[in-house]
């Protein structure tokens, strides 16, 4: 979140947008986590359900870089934010998705505590 803000506020940029990535940030692993919960285990290598729920949280994670991006590559001549802000935002995203990537897989082992999740 820091490089996001700092994206967002450092005295050269001073343009708020690439802050809406954490709209994304929000959303991304509510899919998966509802179709965790609620698709039963019956040993099938297919799950439609979290397929599904993959498929919409790619697009989550995927709109999250494509958005500063495109920010970036508006007009030319008046781009909404600038390039510095578009690469902090992208470092940004990779360390967040790294952090609910790595929730993910910490708190699937059925061996935790935390096995609810």
């Amino acid at each position: 979140m820091t490089f996001v803000i700092l994206g967002c506020a450092l005295p050269s940029y001073q343009v708020f947008w690439p802050f809406f990535v954490v709209l994304f940030y929000i959303l991304s692993p509510v899919p998966t986590l509802v179709a965790r919960r609620y698709s039963e285990d019956s040993g099938n290598s297919s799950n439609p359900c979290l397929e599904l729920a993959i498929f919409i949280t790619m697009g989550f994670v995927v709109s999250s870089f494509a958005l500063p991006i495109v920010l970036a590559r508006s007009p030319k001549n008046n781009p909404v934010i600038q390039w510095g802000a578009c690469y902090l935002t992208l470092a940004g995203n990779v360390v967040v998705y790294l952090t609910i990537v790595g929730f993910f897989i910490a708190f699937e082992q059925e061996d935790s505590d935390y096995s609810m999740w």
